[in-house]
């Protein structure tokens, strides 16, 4: 009898126009959207084997958001794991990461969180604000995992949803040995 599919709801968060919606279209249809179309809220289904293991991904392709977004409840309630998006092009984007990232790290209480970073738009290096070093720095000092892709070049995107997986696995496994509850 093959293993039950595991479901994991992933929320992708992210400044404007950092091409959030054109990774997920591109992880779960294989093509790159040209027109910018500024996205509300959509959701995206996807069966992904990892290993022996298969998973139903729910995918949160969420507005963009700005420094003095307030993160909804349902940014944080059974959500299983997080891809935070940059631009590389855009310092801007790249510092309302650092600003997202606190204020989910706040709502969850102060935990680990399963999280990739990623800084988009590869494809456009020649117009490069953030340095790989910086977005590195950053990923480390959360204990993240960090990547550098291209939606428009298919660069990394169906390792950057694969990674999340893992990544909650990885988390959820250390919480669960950090904090076992003993009975004397």
């Amino acid at each position: 009898m093959p293993p039950p599919v595991r479901y994991r709801k992933v929320l992708v968060l992210g400044y404007n126009a950092v091409g959030k919606t054109s990774l997920v279209h591109q992880f779960v249809n294989g093509e790159f959207l040209e027109d910018y179309d500024p996205t509300v809220e959509n959701t995206y289904s996807k069966i992904v084997t990892v290993g022996k293991d298969e998973f139903h991904l729910h995918l949160v392709d969420t507005a963009g958001q700005d420094e003095y977004s307030i993160l909804p409840y349902s940014f944080i309630i059974g959500v299983h794991g997080y891809v935070l998006v940059y631009s590389i092009t855009s310092l801007h984007s790249f510092q309302v990461i650092e600003s997202l990232y606190q204020k989910l790290y706040e709502g969850y209480g102060k935990i680990q969180l399963p999280v990739v970073l990623v800084g988009n738009k590869l494809d456009l290096s020649t117009d490069r604000e953030v340095k790989t070093a910086e977005g590195k720095k950053l990923a480390k000092s959360w204990g993240a995992t960090f990547m550098e892709s291209s939606a428009k070049e298919n660069q990394l995107t169906q390792d950057i949803f694969i990674k999340i997986i893992q990544e909650i696995a990885r988390v959820e496994n250390s919480y669960g040995q950090k904090h076992r509850c003993h009975v004397m």
